[in-house]
């Protein structure tokens, strides 16, 4: 039997009152609970296809059982090493490079104080957030465009030649994770920016009184703060460490950067749907999801047993 802050055990009258006491407020998460099971917990009966041969005429439990057949022929795939390998560069990356962006960001925010001004580097920062992927990529598209793109244009004026950006694999990359950067920065640092208004202005003044500069109040008092909520972050961000937007990947992908810019999700995505031999195989896909899947569980469970295991500020 649990036991309440004051040492007091908890009845399960207790509980049984609270519930009916707010039963009216608990019926506003009655909507959620319900999406959440249909499209989370229902489509779970759906992961045996990844360990039959499925055939839509026979339905799921006829088609026959093969174990982890299909598991074993994508590890046995040629591209199985090269898919697995760009998924991890291009999602630690990615990771390396927005997380402390959006911090960084929070903390000069705070530290401006003229609000007005705060507020147009706000609104200048969030909006890139709201344009869609498709146009978004249209435009990165467009802007390295080797014949009419902005920045090859600036290359000329400068005397060099112009250069095919998408159609190089070196770059392709370095495209993809810093158009992230600057269209989700502004809007991941508003949890920070959240999170700093809870400091007390008082330390602050303590800080001043003793001689602090603006940098070692940022170092001393605003960051300690943003610790709990960067490392719930970073624990979030590493249960879908393999769940890349497949949108942007497929976009921005090309014969040209196919080497770099194929990894899990847009693999599945061509064996389910858009199999270049035309024939579809819904089995092994299934697998190669299932397998993406488990690997995030892995690395949220892990992860946030590490984070316990060192502080106190573990999701559970």
């Amino acid at each position: 039997m649990g036991s309440a802050r004051g040492g007091q055990p908890i009845k399960p009258w207790h509980v049984r009152a609270k519930v009916l006491t707010n039963f009216d407020l608990l019926l506003f998460c009655l909507p959620g609970v319900i999406i959440t099971f249909i499209y989370h917990y229902i489509p779970i009966y759906g992961v045996q296809i990844a360990f039959r041969k499925y055939r839509p005429n026979r339905g799921i439990t006829g088609s026959d059982w093969v174990g982890w057949a299909n598991f074993e022929r994508f590890f046995r795939s040629p591209d199985a090493l090269n898919i697995i390998i760009n998924t991890c560069v291009l999602s630690f990356y990615a990771l390396i490079a927005s997380f402390p962006v959006a911090i960084c960001l929070a903390l000069m925010l705070n530290s401006f104080r003229h609000r007005k001004y705060r507020r147009v580097i706000q609104a200048v920062s969030y909006a890139p957030y709201f344009i869609s992927v498709v146009v978004m990529c249209g435009m990165i598209i467009l802007f390295l465009s080797p014949r009419v793109g902005v920045i090859n244009e600036l290359i000329k004026q400068l005397g060099g030649e112009p250069v095919n950006f998408m159609g190089k694999s070196a770059y392709w990359r370095h495209i993809y994770v810093w158009t992230g950067v600057w269209q989700n920065m502004g809007w991941n640092s508003v949890i920070y920016f959240a999170a700093l208004s809870n400091v007390s202005p008082e330390y602050h003044e303590a800080a001043i009184v003793d001689g602090a500069t603006k940098f070692q109040r940022m170092l001393r008092i605003d960051l300690p703060f943003l610790k709990p909520v960067a490392t719930m972050l970073l624990i979030l961000n590493l249960g879908s460490f393999f769940n890349i937007a497949v949108e942007k990947v497929l976009a921005l992908q090309n014969d040209l950067n196919i080497g770099v810019s194929q990894i899990i999700s847009t693999y599945v995505y061509r064996m389910a749907l858009n199999n270049p031999t035309g024939s579809t195989d819904p089995s092994f896909s299934s697998a190669v999801g299932l397998f993406n899947s488990a690997i995030n569980a892995f690395l949220l469970l892990g992860s946030n047993w590490i984070v316990g295991k060192i502080s106190d500020n573990s999701l559970w």
